[in-house]
């Protein structure tokens, strides 16, 4: 079944593999509605099984990477709602990063302006982030009454910059400049506004040419042993890299080096 999305652009590059979501709301700072939030998950949902891709490039359009949840579409009608509906709405948010995280594909967030409430778990879910120069970043849930604790940002955040920051983004809620949040390793990579479309689609195109079950489980591991002690990581460590060097790719990789040459990985 093609992926053809209604609230966001999406295009699928063959030659390179490369997935390109695009949320494109300009007008309203990409601000997500309740159809982006389900379409983005069932989106990610489709590119961990789409043939043909190897890697997925996420950003936005205009000025912003993605702004939050829509004041007027989702703020304004959670009010209407019950504890129930409510907890409905919570649970389709928290989808979509799960949704991220479980995609077998590598996701770069390509940041190129405001990232802001749920926009930045969304980034922060990413597996890899290269942002603008003017892509300043909020978590700003306690700014309007609500927990820090939203959509997995209180396991995700320690993970990227440590417990202490994470505290001090989660309750404070206050804006941090691109240079700043490249510094406290929240970016991996901070370019020129102009630079990003080509950086990011370069570390993109880099993963599609990867060996994609290396990478997938890299993923995977990096995700699972946060929860292991020591004996149970190294023990998925040696099984999951005895199943690697069974896969076609590592033994290509070793006759390009035989034969000097770049690795052509599946």
């Amino acid at each position: 079944m093609p992926i053809e999305p209604r609230s966001f652009r999406y295009e699928h590059d063959a030659a390179t593999g490369v997935a390109t979501v695009t949320l494109d709301r300009p007008e309203r700072l990409n601000a997500l509605t309740f159809e982006v939030y389900e379409e983005l998950t069932e989106v990610f949902g489709a590119l961990d099984r789409e043939p043909g891709v190897r890697a997925v490039l996420l950003t936005g359009s205009g000025r912003a990477f993605c702004s939050g949840g829509d004041v007027e579409d989702i703020i304004g009608a959670l009010f209407a709602r019950d504890y129930q509906g409510l907890l409905d709405f919570t649970r389709v948010t928290g989808a979509l990063v799960l949704s991220i995280l479980r995609c077998r594909r590598p996701v770069v967030g390509a940041l190129n302006g405001l990232v802001a409430g749920a926009g930045a778990v969304i980034a922060s879910a990413c597996d890899l982030r290269i942002a603008s120069e003017k892509a300043k970043i909020a978590f700003l849930f306690t700014k309007v009454g609500l927990s820090g604790a939203d959509m997995g940002a209180s396991w995700l955040l320690p993970r990227l910059v440590g417990l202490g920051r994470a505290m001090e983004l989660l309750l404070l809620g206050d804006f941090v400049e691109a240079r700043e949040a490249e510094r406290i390793g929240l970016y991996n990579r901070v370019v020129a506004h102009d630079e990003l479309p080509a950086a990011a689609r370069s570390w993109a195109e880099r993963l599609a040419k990867g060996p994609s079950f290396g990478l997938e489980v890299t993923k995977k591991l990096v995700q699972r042993e946060s929860a292991m002690d020591i004996e149970s990581a190294f023990a998925a460590e040696v099984e999951i890299q005895a199943a690697c060097m069974l896969d076609p790719n590592f033994r290509e990789a070793y006759e390009a080096f035989r034969e000097k040459r770049e690795p052509r990985f599946r």
